[in-house]
């Protein structure tokens, strides 16, 4: 293919239709640059773009590869098959941008999450806060992720159930762990019980187990998992 022959070739066309490159770029939807571009050889029209410029000026996608006119007529056959490749081009071009947007949400979700655990000490309720955050974030990238991979949409629901299943029993664990091993209180309660006999105490509910944090802020101060 010569791109001085082809552009050549889109400059006749253009001057048969008694335009200016000001009109064919408003027609085409592009800029006269790119008009100018092309006719010069300097740049191609890209596969979509090949399908607008054929029918535009009635002349078939070989004979502007070819930089020549071998019929009047379009051959439709062809402009089909080059509408099929600009469809599956653009298909292409969207599924990347799906994958970037899924790997993105995902990376900045655990980011967020193990951020929250590290830095917020257990007594604060802002290291549940953005945990919860971070998953907002994690699971629509991992649904985003697995559209090209998982073909049936109800499978994908499945999958992002599952997901955030993983992600509350990961919750779950390591607060287990943090109390049981590193004496700290659960960031995941829903309750904070203070009992009036007992000052020094504090009962702290989560879904799955109980823990008790006796003589807060002391140096004699524990906490452990109540058992039931």
């Amino acid at each position: 293919m010569d791109p001085v022959k082809v552009g050549s070739f889109l400059k006749t066309l253009r001057k048969e239709k008694n335009m200016t490159q000001e009109n064919a770029a408003e027609q085409l939807h592009v800029s006269s640059r790119t008009i100018s571009r092309w006719e010069t050889g300097t740049n191609m029209p890209d596969i979509g773009m090949l399908v607008e410029i054929a029918d535009y000026y009635q002349v078939s996608i070989p004979e502007i590869i070819q930089g020549e006119r071998k019929s009047e007529n379009m051959n439709e056959e062809t402009r089909e098959t080059a509408a099929a490749m600009a469809d599956y081009s653009r298909n292409e071009v969207q599924r990347g941008k799906t994958k970037i947007t899924g790997v993105l949400l995902s990376a900045f979700g655990i980011f967020v999450i193990i951020s929250a655990l590290m830095v917020f000490p257990g007594e604060s309720s802002w290291g549940s806060i953005y945990s919860v955050l971070g998953s907002l974030f994690l699971v629509p990238g991992i649904y985003l992720l697995t559209r090209p991979l998982i073909a049936g949409r109800s499978l994908r629901i499945l999958t992002v159930i599952g997901c955030i299943l993983l992600l509350f029993g990961f919750f779950s664990v390591t607060d287990y762990l943090a109390v049981k091993e590193l004496h700290q209180v659960p960031r995941f309660r829903y309750q904070t019980v203070y009992e009036s006999g007992h000052p020094d105490r504090l009962i702290y509910k989560t879904l799955f187990f109980d823990a008790v944090r006796e003589n807060p802020g002391s140096a004699g101060e524990q906490v452990y998992i109540l058992k039931k």
